[in-house]
């Protein structure tokens, strides 16, 4: 009788362990529900990196009417709502992504936004007025190296292998020259 009511302890101690060890992987830190978003490219993705470069208003769109319909203020958007980016965002049950030269923007864990309006593929596309694909590849690095430190290298690499990359950058690579020869006549 007493054998069997110790096993009966031993039992109910090593279940209580598995209830409890399953209970604590639920809440880990290692498990989430959400995949990060890292987005480059040009007007088509950018939501406000251009609003942070020192430079002319001319590939900005921190004023009206961009941005007016949905955000009720000027976003850095160039269009007047939401961009595929955002709306993929939220399909993804994600924050709006946030632009990677906002001031405060350190959590990565949700992604973030590195597109630059009038950006092309090329450094030699609008120098010095955007950020070119070289450029917001180099800020994605800086990015994964924040992330390895944050937490550390194996979540960090779960992190960046299993999030999804929008990359759209090119087509101002084809008009530059022509805009360029315009600006000469």
């Amino acid at each position: 009788m007493a054998t069997s009511r110790f096993q009966i302890y031993i039992l109910a101690f090593y279940a209580s362990l598995l209830v409890l060890k399953c209970s604590c992987l639920g809440n880990s830190v290692h498990q989430r529900k959400h995949a990060a978003l890292f987005i480059f490219g040009d007007a088509l993705f950018d939501n406000g990196n251009n609003n942070y470069l020192n430079t002319t208003t001319k590939y900005q769109s921190n004023f009206w009417p961009y941005g007016e319909t949905f955000f009720n203020h000027s976003t850095g958007r160039f269009s007047d709502g939401r961009l595929i980016s955002d709306f993929i965002a939220e399909y993804a049950k994600l924050p709006l992504i946030p632009p990677y030269l906002q001031p405060g923007s350190k959590d990565y864990t949700y992604g973030i936004n590195f597109a630059s309006s009038a950006a092309g593929a090329l450094a030699d596309t609008h120098p010095g007025f955007v950020i070119d694909l070289t450029t917001q590849l180099s800020f994605f690095k800086k990015v994964e190296k924040h992330l390895r430190h944050k937490l550390g290298d194996d979540d960090a690499h779960t992190l960046l292998s299993e999030a999804v990359y929008l990359i759209s950058i090119g087509g101002n690579d084809y008009f530059a020259p022509f805009v360029k020869k315009l600006q000469f006549l």
